[in-house]
């Protein structure tokens, strides 16, 4: 489990203070809540439900989140959206899977259709810390309202909060009052 982190971007911090980024730059997303670093074993764990199908491992991710922060209030649990190419090739979400027994335990809707990326862009993992950010610009779509709704997003890794941060844009214009990330790994910030 992680130690004390920013409680807006799931950095550790001591203490458990806003960091420096989160305040000169606040990111579009209001909270993260992070239930491991991103290390062995849960790295390897991320990697084989990702890439190698591994859906045992979801039981223990999925109760891993439940456990992983606060959530009161949340009116949506809303899975990363994944665009239809890659979907396509990998024939799951993997956040979707993450969030489905976490919306069912919590008694939430999961959303699964108002909102989209509608650009197929280069995987983040394969990019500097500083070209994800232009790589998510205009990625995601809405198709609906999130009037007044705290959103719950859930995603497998968080690394520099690019794609969270573009993902909680899009649903704050489209109403959403406060969004929450809870990812099942965080990764450290790198120099």
């Amino acid at each position: 489990m992680l130690g004390p982190a920013c409680p807006v971007c799931a950095l550790p911090v001591p203490g458990g203070e806003v960091c420096g980024a989160c305040l000169s730059a606040p990111p579009a997303f209001d909270a993260t809540f992070a239930a491991f670093p991103y290390a062995f074993p849960i790295d390897r764990m991320v990697q084989a439900l990702k890439y190698r199908y591994r859906l045992s491992v979801v039981p223990f991710l999925a109760n891993a989140l439940l456990a992983s922060g606060p959530i009161e209030g949340a009116g949506v649990v809303l899975p990363m959206p994944l665009h239809v190419k890659r979907l396509r090739e990998r024939g799951f979400n993997q956040a979707v899977e993450l969030a489905r027994p976490l919306a069912r335990a919590r008694g939430l809707p999961l959303e699964l259709a108002r909102v989209g990326r509608v650009l197929d862009v280069a995987p983040q993992m394969s990019l500097s810390w500083r070209e994800r950010q232009s790589n998510m610009r205009g990625v995601f779509a809405c198709a609906g309202s999130f009037d007044g709704l705290h959103v719950l997003v859930v995603d497998d890794v968080m690394t520099t909060g690019a794609t969270l941060h573009a993902l909680a844009a899009v649903l704050k214009q489209h109403g959403a009052s406060r969004v929450t990330n809870l990812v099942v790994a965080r990764t450290p910030r790198m120099s």
